[in-house]
C-alpha cells in the first residue's frame, strides 16, 4: 500500500510436536536457511533463523501485508513439507499448535540476533521449556501453563 512505512522486528519461536528432538545436524542449517527463504517469500525479510533439535527461532522484519498467523501457518507448513518430502526421518514430522511471538525495537535487533545465534551454548545451561516460558513471563503474556505445550498421548 502506497504510503505505507513500518519497522517492525519480530521473533517468533516454536517447536517440533512434543518438543521432541527431530532437528537433525544433518539436516539443521538446509532446514533454517529453507524457512528464511520461505520468510522471504512471503514479502517479510530475513535477519536469521536458528535454533536447536526441538525448537526453531525467526526473528525478521515484518511487512504489514498479511497477518502475523497467516505469515507462520505458511512457514511452519512448508518447513513440515520440507523435511516430509525429502523423507528425513523415519515417520512424519510435524509443529507442535501454536507459537511465541515477540516485538523489538531497532536499539535490541544486534542482541537479539546474537542471542538467537547462540542457541547451541545457550540450551546447554537451560532448558527450552524455561526459556520460553521466561519469554512470556519477560514480555508480560498472559497464558496458561497447561496450554504452552502439548504433551504426548
Amino acid at each position: 500500500m502506497a504510503n505505507t512505512y513500518t519497522q517492525i522486528h519480530i521473533q517468533t519461536v516454536f517447536a517440533v510436536k512434543y518438543r521432541e528432538g527431530l532437528i537433525r545436524p544433518d539436516f539443521k542449517a538446509e532446514l533454517f536457511g529453507y524457512i528464511g527463504q520461505t520468510i522471504n517469500n512471503l514479502g517479510h525479510k530475513t535477519l536469521i533463523v536458528n535454533g536447536v533439535s526441538d525448537h526453531v527461532h525467526c526473528f525478521f522484519g515484518f511487512r504489514p501485508t498479511q497477518s502475523l498467523s497467516d505469515m507462520m501457518r505458511e512457514v511452519k507448513a512448508n518447513a513440515s513439507h520440507w523435511i516430509n518430502d525429502r523423507r528425513l526421518l523415519k515417520h512424519h514430522f510435524e509443529w507442535q499448535e501454536g507459537y511465541g511471538a515477540f516485538s523489538y525495537s531497532k536499539s535490541q535487533v544486534d542482541a537479539v540476533m546474537q542471542y538467537i545465534l547462540n542457541q547451541e551454548a545457550h540450551h546447554q545451561k537451560r532448558s527450552f521449556r524455561d526459556e520460553y516460558e521466561d519469554m512470556l513471563q519477560k514480555f508480560e503474556v498472559d497464558y496458561q501453563e497447561k496450554y504452552i505445550f502439548t504433551e504426548p498421548i
